[in-house]
């Protein structure tokens, strides 16, 4: 293994600079090139920072690279979700029956600092300003023009690795040599988008709401999440159609999206005092899961993270997949000693499968979230998932499986889940005494399955 080889990674995001100091501490000289400018200094707009939701895969790959102490001291634990009706009535649902088992928010951005200030810690240089423009797989280059001066460079490195999301460049030069390299794509849109909105601290930085659990408001077509942050506020986000009677494009005027509100979600009126501020001035972004192969090229080029594999944000696992990405990838140049072409080509067999797999999950969750967690029956089986988790130990639910179950695949997950899941509603259809269940004979059959 030759660690003096130079690695360009492409893009400064979350994974970047988590791939880049695991790397860097093989002995690896890693140099990240960013198009945006440097977030450390410069106003970054509002509208287009979902908190994220760290978990037990997320927090392995940082422990990996030494970085999950310093990252839990700036996240609040989530122990489940706290779901709104119109009449202001809550309604708890554990995240797991385990204690010990939650989610965790923390703000992207100040996640973002930690990695790339830990980063320029062990040498690596971080180039902001520019943007990669093209690949050439035939010299490992890549092109960059400087948006500060309007310069295009071109830099060469053993390995090249994307991580720059969803609009990747390595990305788009692969599709635009598809029938070479046999490329396949596909982009599936949502027809919904989402808008940030924000809850401010009460009085002395105290929580207006319940501060360690995701606030839901369901309300079938759409949804509103509410996310803690450290100084009492609430990131909040609305999820909603773009079309329709009540769609983002017909919510075009303070009368019009008040009423909405008024009708939809009236308990949070008092406590998002600048709502038609936010509303109207903020952003509406579009979602959409992003599914590709093949993610290496000649042994050199590879993408990682949202670059390859895209997901909407409703299992809560797009960083923490990145993260795992990072991680296995990590363990494979370890596992074959720097050859650059097993690695990726191994990397990208293996992970593949359960890149899928994360991405059906999470557009499966955005419908459970929006519609079956006001379900009589879904809160049922969410009951009985608990108990069982309290009392059987080798029981996880289907979420469970994915969020907590770090050495678990994605793939596996869903298979598995997917099928306790059917078992479960229908077992929870026709259910009227919770307190009646053999629980024995249940978690016997759900062994079964």
């Amino acid at each position: 293994m030759n660690t003096q080889e130079k690695i360009i990674i492409i893009g400064a995001g979350l994974s970047g600079p988590l791939l880049a100091i695991l790397l860097a501490k093989k002995g690896y000289k890693v140099e990240i090139y960013e198009s945006r400018t440097d977030m450390r200094t410069a106003n970054i707009s509002a509208g287009r920072s979902i908190n994220l939701a760290l978990s037990a895969r997320g927090i392995r790959a940082l422990r990996s690279a030494g970085m999950d102490e310093i990252v839990m001291k700036e996240a609040l634990p989530m122990e489940g979700r706290i779901i709104h009706d119109k009449t202001g009535n809550t309604k708890f649902m554990a995240y797991s029956g385990r204690a010990g088992e939650h989610i965790n928010s923390i703000s992207r951005g100040g996640l973002n600092i930690i990695l790339m200030n830990e980063a320029e810690k062990l040498g690596i240089k971080i180039h902001f300003n520019m943007k990669c423009t093209h690949a050439d797989f035939e010299n490992n280059s890549v092109v960059f023009k400087n948006y500060e001066t309007g310069k295009i460079s071109t830099e060469t490195a053993t390995a090249i690795i994307g991580t720059d999301g969803a609009n990747s460049a390595i990305r788009q030069t692969m599709f635009e040599n598809g029938r070479a390299l046999r490329f396949s794509f596909s982009q599936a849109y949502l027809q919904h988008g989402y808008k940030e909105l924000h809850i401010p601290p009460g009085k002395n930085g105290s929580f207006l709401i319940e501060k360690n659990g995701l606030h839901i408001w369901p309300r079938g077509e759409y949804m509103l999440i509410a996310l803690p942050n450290f100084d009492g506020s609430f990131t909040v986000t609305l999820f909603h159609p773009f079309n329709g009677e009540n769609g983002f494009d017909a919510l075009t005027t303070p009368e019009k999206i008040q009423a909405f509100f008024e009708e939809e979600f009236p308990d949070v009126i008092d406590i998002i005092p600048n709502l038609l501020h936010d509303f109207q001035t903020n952003p509406t972004g579009s979602l959409a899961t992003i599914k590709c192969y093949p993610w290496q090229v000649n042994g050199r080029f590879c993408l990682v993270g949202d670059s390859s594999h895209a997901v909407v944000p409703f299992y809560g696992q797009g960083m923490n997949a990145s993260f795992e990405d990072c991680r296995i990838l990590s363990e494979m140049v370890d596992e074959f000693k720097g050859d650059w072409s097993k690695i990726f080509t191994k990397y990208q067999s293996s992970r593949k499968k359960d890149a899928d797999a994360i991405g059906d999950l999470a557009e499966e969750n955005f419908y459970e979230m929006r519609d079956h967690v006001a379900d009589p029956v879904f809160a049922k089986k969410r009951v009985l998932e608990t108990r069982l988790e309290a009392n059987y130990p080798d029981y996880y639910s289907k979420y469970a499986m994915v969020t907590f179950k770090d050495k678990l695949p994605y793939s596996v997950a869903k298979s598995l889940g997917t099928k306790q899941d059917e078992f479960l509603m229908d077992f929870c259809r026709d259910l009227t005494d919770l307190d009646a269940v053999d629980l024995d004979g249940l978690f016997r059959e759900l062994q079964e399955i």
